[in-house]
């Protein structure tokens, strides 16, 4: 609650100069196969008509590829793709924050001089003290975030649920194949929806604070 109205007073000083500095991300699995929901799965069929048949919706044991995704108000920053058997630790986070700086360079580059506010949560490998040097080499503030909280991250509360739910019922053989699929759906998605994202930081901080700290 109290870091919810420490960025609300930010914002109110200073209105869309907070949000247009903000540049978010995390990481999320994505499946070979994610299975439908009911609402999905739902068919019409006539009153007399047998139920259709369904097999257990289980997600195939080992087709997933791990995802990490930056993206600011006018559009996506960084999509990469973990390798299979690598895992995120701070010496990784910290290539891919090198990465997400020449991303925006590359697409942004009075970003860089303007100032950049990185939005993560609190995993492990984004908090280690290597991972904080090399954001004070890169002069970025961090906005502060509390230890878990998806109601507080716009790739939780905004783009993962959509993607999941766009994903569902599709399935794939290859990890490329998967990453194909998602990067193309990212890239699909209009500049006003990447707006939305951080544009709803406020009314999250608000809910947040009104709350008093609970999810909700």
């Amino acid at each position: 609650m109290a870091l919810s109205l420490s960025h609300l007073q930010h914002y109110h000083e200073e209105e869309y100069g907070v949000l247009s500095h903000i540049v978010t991300g995390d990481e999320t699995w994505c499946h070979h196969f994610e299975p439908e929901s009911k609402r999905q799965s739902k068919q019409w069929e006539h009153a007399t008509s047998p139920p259709p048949k369904k097999s257990k919706a289980v997600h195939t044991s080992s087709g997933k590829v791990m995802m990490s995704f930056f993206f600011y108000h006018k559009g996506p920053l960084l999509i990469e793709f973990l390798e299979r058997g690598a895992t995120i630790n701070a010496q990784r986070y910290q290539a891919t924050l090198q990465n997400l700086k020449r991303a925006i360079k590359s697409k942004r580059p009075g970003m860089l001089s303007n100032g950049v506010i990185l939005l993560h949560d609190n995993a492990r490998p984004h908090t280690a003290n290597a991972v904080k040097t090399t954001l004070q080499q890169f002069r970025w503030e961090t906005l502060e975030y509390p230890p878990y909280s998806p109601d507080l991250s716009p790739c939780d509360f905004h783009v993962f649920g959509p993607l999941k739910q766009a994903i569902r019922g599709h399935r794939f053989t290859t990890d490329d194949k998967v990453c194909d699929w998602v990067q193309a759906w990212i890239r699909q998605q209009p500049t006003s929806f990447f707006k939305d994202g951080i544009d709803r930081l406020v009314s999250q901080w608000d809910k947040c604070a009104n709350s008093f700290g609970d999810y909700f």
